[in-house]
């Protein structure tokens, strides 16, 4: 199946074809499992499954859930030969509480006021090029109701995923806003988060952001 769809995947020089790999086996490192995402192909991604009618970012994996690793080597394999992207399981050793870019902005605005560091909310946030924030947290806890009534936010826990950095989707690549480094590979305690994002939405009113009305709505990720 590969060869078949292979001529049509996005070509990547060595030098990000290495960036991915090297990035993927860094987060099994610290204990954050990995699972392959399918392959950019024009505006497309392809996983090489015959019959996968999914054109948006999907696991590469039918088992993906199962075969998620923390083993360096054997993640390192996965990207050996192809350029796929590099997908996070959540419900893990985090869960992410996805929201639009004004409530992300406010929230790290707010927090980089206050020190940053010794703030209870401080931990990675990751951004989408369609300015999707993505905060990790400590997982298990679900949204609270102030947060669960808006369609626009969206956690994802057990049996969901997330694209990590530096995954390309077609309009441009994942990146960090904060990077795990500068949080110490640590997650923060999920209601803190939640209080911050509560807090933005009393700040800046709860209007309907227009980064979600572009497409299909925002929803937890599911193996396809």
């Amino acid at each position: 199946m590969w060869s078949n769809v292979g001529p049509r995947v996005v070509q990547l020089s060595p030098l990000e074809r290495a960036r991915l790999r090297r990035v993927a086996v860094r987060y099994a490192g610290h204990g954050w499992e990995v699972t392959p995402g399918a392959c950019l192909a024009r505006s497309r991604f392809v996983c090489g499954r015959a019959g996968c009618p999914t054109v948006g970012c999907h696991p590469a994996l039918e088992n993906w859930e199962n075969a998620a690793s923390t083993d360096p080597a054997r993640v390192a394999t996965w990207w050996r030969d192809r350029p796929h992207g590099v997908l996070l399981p959540t419900g893990r050793a985090f869960d992410v509480v996805e929201v639009p870019a004004y409530l992300g902005r406010h929230v790290l605005a707010t927090r980089r006021g206050t020190g940053g560091g010794s703030d209870p909310t401080h931990g990675p946030v990751a951004v989408t090029p369609t300015g999707r924030w993505m905060f990790l947290v400590r997982p298990g806890d679900p949204l609270r109701p102030e947060l669960d009534q808006c369609f626009y936010v969206v956690r994802h826990g057990l049996g969901s995923w997330i694209p990590a950095p530096p995954t390309r989707l077609p309009e441009g690549p994942v990146r960090w806003a904060v990077a795990p480094e500068q949080a110490r590979w640590r997650v923060p305690d999920s209601y803190a988060v939640q209080g911050r994002l509560i807090d933005a939405l009393r700040a800046v009113g709860p209007g309907v952001p227009a980064e979600p009305l572009v497409g299909r709505l925002p929803m937890p990720r599911r193996g396809y």
